[in-house]
C-alpha cells in the first residue's frame, strides 16, 4: 500500500455529539429543537402549504428550556433541524451554598456546579431544605447547559 492509500479515520465518540439532525416534518409537539442555537422544547407547531412550486413550512414555536424564553422559527418541512440530546438524572440534595446545589450522584460522588433554581421554584426549595426535608432534585442538561427543573420529596426508608 502506498502511503497515498492510507486512510485515517477518526472514531467520533456518540456522546460527544449536543445535537443530531432530525427532518423538520419529523419533529413533534413536546419534543426538542434548537433555535437560534438553544435547546427548546417545542409547545406549538402548525404546517403550511404554499403555492404552486413551494415547499410546505414548519412554525415552530418553543420554550428554551433553562430560561423558558419564547422562540420562534419557520422552516421548510424537509429541511433538517438540530435536535439537543437533553437527558434528566435525578440528584440528591445535600446542601444549598452560596446559590449553588451540592449534590449527590448515585455513585456517592459530590457535583457542585448546578446553580440553584431562582424564583418560585428557588424559594421552595431553599424553604423545604430548611425545614430538613430530604429532597431529590431533577437537573436537566443539554448542550453543554444545566438546571435544575424540579424537585421533590426523598422517598422515605431508604
Amino acid at each position: 500500500m502506498s502511503a497515498e492509500e492510507e486512510h485515517e479515520f477518526q472514531q467520533a465518540d456518540a456522546g460527544s455529539s449536543l445535537t443530531y439532525p432530525q427532518q423538520c416534518s419529523a419533529l413533534r409537539k413536546n419534543g426538542f429543537v434548537v433555535i437560534k442555537g438553544r435547546p427548546c422544547k417545542i409547545v406549538d407547531m402548525s404546517t403550511s402549504k404554499t403555492g404552486k412550486h413551494g415547499h410546505a413550512k414548519v412554525h415552530l414555536v418553543a420554550l428554551d428550556i433553562f430560561t423558558q424564553k419564547k422562540l420562534e422559527d419557520l422552516s421548510p418541512s424537509t429541511h433538517n433541524m438540530e435536535v439537543p440530546f437533553v437527558r434528566r438524572t435525578e440528584f440528591q440534595l445535600l446542601d444549598i451554598d452560596d446559590g449553588y446545589l451540592n449534590l449527590m450522584t448515585n455513585d456517592g460522588d459530590t457535583k457542585d456546579d448546578v446553580k440553584a433554581p431562582e424564583g418560585e421554584l428557588g424559594d421552595k426549595l431553599q424553604d423545604d431544605f430548611d425545614e430538613g426535608k430530604d429532597l431529590v432534585v431533577t437537573i436537566i442538561s443539554a448542550m453543554g447547559e444545566e438546571a435544575c427543573i424540579s424537585y421533590k420529596e426523598a422517598p422515605k426508608g431508604n
